[in-house]
């Protein structure tokens, strides 16, 4: 009787339990999973939005690796990644560094650079619109008044995408300071005390403890940011549209312009399908990460 009434508690448990996760697990499915699955239909059929799809296999998979956009939009992407996200974690760590003291202005400072970050996307590049405008930007401006030719920075193909790197890493590198401030309050003080009574120099604490002990965030920061960057969009939108001359053209503005301008839904949901791919290997590289690099040797 005992293990029954046990066995009865357990059920009832675990219905409550079964019901608390439904909603997550609702959403998860019905806004996620089920997307997923149209995508990858799609992807091999020929749909436009207007006629029935039909099937066409591999067809725009096999036309992705010969469209020229589509090639020079990932060679952007992964120019933009690499351009935008080392200098954001390189002036994340040192703002970090910087402010990781007790003074009465420093809230004031963490505040003011970490604020850009959470302001929508789509208002900072209307502002920095206006800083790169050719005739009344800020930019052209100041060269004027050092007696310099201003210049077309949205509209030269060989300054555009340095520009919207510019602006992505002035409006990001608020929040990677937050996330290595973070980590820099988890290195245990004892650590830096017994490196002073050994001698060492701020270079030297640096170098064998701070550097190390900041390697598990430093990595969390660098595959968010991969995946973060490969999805740029609203910069490129606004700002230039993936011109001039398909400088800036990035992936998911591909998706965004054979799906929405071209009505190519099915070619695509191809070009998702990649992205989802490589979204996915850099979530394996988190979940791998998530059980190792937590215990640092700081020898």
């Amino acid at each position: 009787m005992e293990q029954t009434s046990v066995l009865r508690k357990k059920r009832k448990y675990d219905k409550c339990a079964y019901c608390m996760i439904f909603p997550a697990y609702f959403v998860f499915t019905v806004f996620i999973l089920i997307p997923i699955g149209v995508v990858l239909y799609y992807s091999i059929t020929n749909f436009n939005l207007y006629s029935t799809p039909d099937f066409v296999g591999l067809k725009n998979y096999v036309n992705l690796f010969k469209d020229e956009d589509f090639l020079t939009s990932v060679k952007n992407t992964l120019f933009y990644t690499a351009g935008c996200l080392f200098p954001q974690l390189a002036l994340g760590l040192l703002m970090a560094i910087m402010l990781y003291r007790k003074s009465r202005l420093i809230p004031v400072f963490r505040t003011a650079f970490y604020l850009p970050h959470v302001m929508s996307m789509v208002c900072m590049s209307m502002v920095w619109l206006w800083i790169y405008d050719p005739t009344y930007g800020l930019f052209n401006t100041i060269l004027k008044s050092f007696g310099l030719s201003p210049k077309q920075w949205l509209y030269d193909p060989k300054l555009a995408m340095f520009c919207v790197i510019l602006m992505s890493i002035w409006k990001s590198c608020g929040y990677s300071m937050v996330i290595f401030l973070s980590g820099l309050t988890s290195i245990p003080g004892e650590l830096y005390e017994a490196a002073s009574l050994d001698g060492a120099n701020k270079i030297h604490k640096f170098r064998h403890i701070t550097w190390p002990m900041l390697k598990p965030t430093t990595f969390f920061l660098l595959v968010t940011g991969i995946v973060n960057s490969f999805s740029v969009f609203e910069q490129i939108n606004i700002m230039t549209g993936g011109g001039p001359l398909n400088k800036t053209t990035t992936v998911v503005h591909q998706i965004y312009r054979r799906g929405f301008l071209e009505f190519k839904m099915g070619y695509a949901s191809a070009i998702s399908v990649i992205l989802l791919i490589f979204s996915m290997f850099i979530t394996v590289c988190i979940f791998r990460f998530g059980s190792s690099g937590q215990d640092v040797d700081v020898s």
